[in-house]
């Protein structure tokens, strides 16, 4: 049989979208290389919304040169936000690529790829969903619910490698997550580059919420999990939706990305710190179990120290869950790319390990009050010869156990709380969600 490899680097929905190529490239008699460098067909699905990325991206499309000159036959693709703008230029650059693609588009790919003893249907090239083959996770699964962005935040070259947004019908969405669930999958997580804009664009007008009610009654579904959302976006019935649905997770990524007005303005955000405070406030009102997490900018062009601090204040007043933290990295393209790079980038790694050592100490805390708790734990595999897995509000948990506990619900007390996991002694199995 013919073999593929695919490599993928950044967020959730590269991940998704690597899989739905797996989906498409096995129904066409496929199967995984041992080594890239083995496969008939490789595939780079690409992240370049930081500098250290592209030019990881950069570096593994030029070592594929070698491999193309050896075996002229294997089939380059590259997908991903790598792919976008002038297209031609990037065929000029890197002529041993075959094809420069979307997800959108990866039914002109697979009319490149010669068959491989298996006929694949026209809807599972153009409606992939999850592999169904040993080996691969099938207890959680992300799903594409929206493609693109409209905001254009100054510093995200998002925007415009993955263009405006399309969203995907309600009925198609369902169809998929109902495919899952059939192959196995207990849990998934929509996803988008803001989920809380999902449906505006559609005839309809449906939204997060209406997507969150229809997919409530899936039998053997039993959690549901969104990101990312958009503080300016976030709307009060999404909220009244997540705390009344019983199988959507009360574990929200919010980004706020910077605690002081003037930075928030000149990074187009769209919000103050005080609207995004009240939003809070609103949110953890309402859902007592609420785990939130944040992203969060250093090193803004003109982040001066005093600003900078605004942010350390805002994390530690709001005890995040969780803090997502990056060094400001200009991308060509954008708006933030014509200010001036004046933070140092010494000064940026300093305020980077800040952040870090603050949310490693409130991380510590607020897991400090799972011990001797019992929690409800979807197990999702094994790691160094413990069951891992999650729980509603997505903290990590390890336990030890004989028995086979992949796929099922377990109820944990915990026993030992870390900054980012937990672990604890089994109780019993949980019965799931009807």
């Amino acid at each position: 049989m013919p073999t593929y490899a695919i490599w993928t680097i950044g967020c959730q929905m590269n991940k998704a979208d690597s899989a739905r190529l797996a989906t498409a490239l096995e129904a066409r008699g496929y199967r995984p290389a041992p080594a890239l460098e083995q496969a008939d067909v490789v595939v780079l699905n690409t992240c370049v919304v930081r500098e250290s990325a592209e030019r990881r991206v950069i570096g593994r499309l030029n070592s594929l040169k070698g491999l193309k000159r050896r075996r002229p036959q294997v089939l380059i693709g590259v997908m991903g936000c790598f792919v976008g703008g002038d297209r031609p230029a990037l065929a000029r650059r890197f002529p041993h690529v075959s094809a420069f693609f979307t997800v959108e588009e990866l039914a002109d790919f697979m009319a490149l790829v010669p068959d491989g003893g298996a006929n694949a249907s026209v809807h599972a090239l153009q409606h992939p969903t999850w592999p169904s083959r040993p080996g691969w996770p099938a207890v959680t699964a992300y799903v594409p619910i929206i493609y693109g962005c409209n905001n254009f935040c100054s510093y995200c070259i998002v925007p415009y490698r993955r263009g405006r947004e399309r969203s995907r019908p309600v009925d198609e969405i369902v169809c998929e997550v109902e495919s899952l669930v059939v192959q196995g999958v207990r849990e998934v997580t929509l996803l988008g580059q803001n989920v809380d804009s999902y449906g505006r664009d559609l005839p309809d007008r449906p939204d997060l919420a209406d997507l969150l009610t229809r997919l409530q009654p899936i039998a053997g579904l039993w959690r549901i999990r969104f990101l990312t959302s958009h503080p300016k976006d976030m709307s009060d019935k999404l909220i009244e939706t997540v705390a009344t649905l019983p199988k959507v997770c009360q574990a929200i990524n919010l980004p706020v990305q910077a605690g002081d007005d003037a930075i928030l303005q000149a990074m187009r955000r769209g919000y103050t710190v005080t609207q995004y405070r009240d939003l809070v406030a609103r949110m953890r009102a309402r859902l007592p179990h609420l785990a939130l997490t944040t992203d969060v900018v250093v090193g803004f062009p003109g982040e001066t120290a005093a600003q900078f601090q605004h942010t350390c204040d805002l994390l530690t007043e709001l005890r995040f869950d969780q803090v997502h933290v990056a060094a400001y990295s200009p991308r060509p393209g954008t708006l933030a790319a014509r200010l001036p790079d004046d933070v140092s980038p010494a000064e940026k790694e300093r305020r980077r390990q800040a952040v870090e050592e603050l949310q490693t100490r409130i991380a510590q805390e607020i897991n400090a009050t799972y011990l001797g708790r019992p929690v409800e734990v979807l197990v999702d595999g094994q790691h160094q010869g413990q069951w891992r897995g999650r729980t509603r509000t997505d903290k990590i948990v390890f336990f030890a156990d004989k028995a086979n506990w992949s796929g099922r619900l377990a109820q944990v007390t915990i026993e030992h709380a870390g900054p980012w996991s937990l672990r604890g002694r089994l109780v019993d199995e949980t019965t799931p969600l009807p």
